[in-house]
């Protein structure tokens, strides 16, 4: 990223800005790693919410890259149905990341996940996230228990 900058008496020229990268990690609740990827390219500073919604339309890209009946991504996607590690689709089919992006957002809020940044969790969707400090994020699914 590059912003402008002026030299008094000269021509205005482009100062490079260093971009941060992100490792946004998926987890089980006991903490051991599932996938991993790295978004490179961001600001310093980003909303969880921003980064919850950054992650999704990276899951969506993927997947409508080579559409299946098989998504592996953070969220289920309409009508699609859970399985071991990832979610199965009635027929194979793009998805739109922005309503992926509302579903979850939505999780988030009743708790269908957690986000870690350095161990720490991130509480609310509109929270600070410094990415120059807390270069991994962890994703850690929440599965309810059954008949509890």
């Amino acid at each position: 990223m590059s912003e402008r900058a002026d030299i008094p008496g000269g021509a205005p020229y482009l100062l490079e800005t260093p971009m941060a990268q992100v490792t946004l990690r998926d987890e089980t609740a006991t903490g051991r790693p599932l996938e991993e990827f790295t978004l490179p390219d961001l600001p310093d500073r980003i909303t969880a919410r921003e980064l919850v919604r950054l992650r999704v339309r990276e899951d969506v890209a993927r997947h409508n890259a080579t559409p299946s009946t098989r998504f592996n991504g953070l969220v289920m996607p309409d009508d699609a149905e859970a399985e071991l590690n990832g979610y199965r689709m009635r027929t194979a089919r793009r998805i739109d990341w922005e309503r992926q992006a509302d579903i979850a957002e939505k999780a988030f809020q009743r708790n269908g996940f957690i986000l870690l940044a350095d161990d720490r969790q991130i509480e609310d969707l509109d929270e600070q996230i410094d990415l120059t400090t807390d270069p991994v994020i962890s994703f850690v699914k929440l599965v309810p228990l059954v008949g509890g």
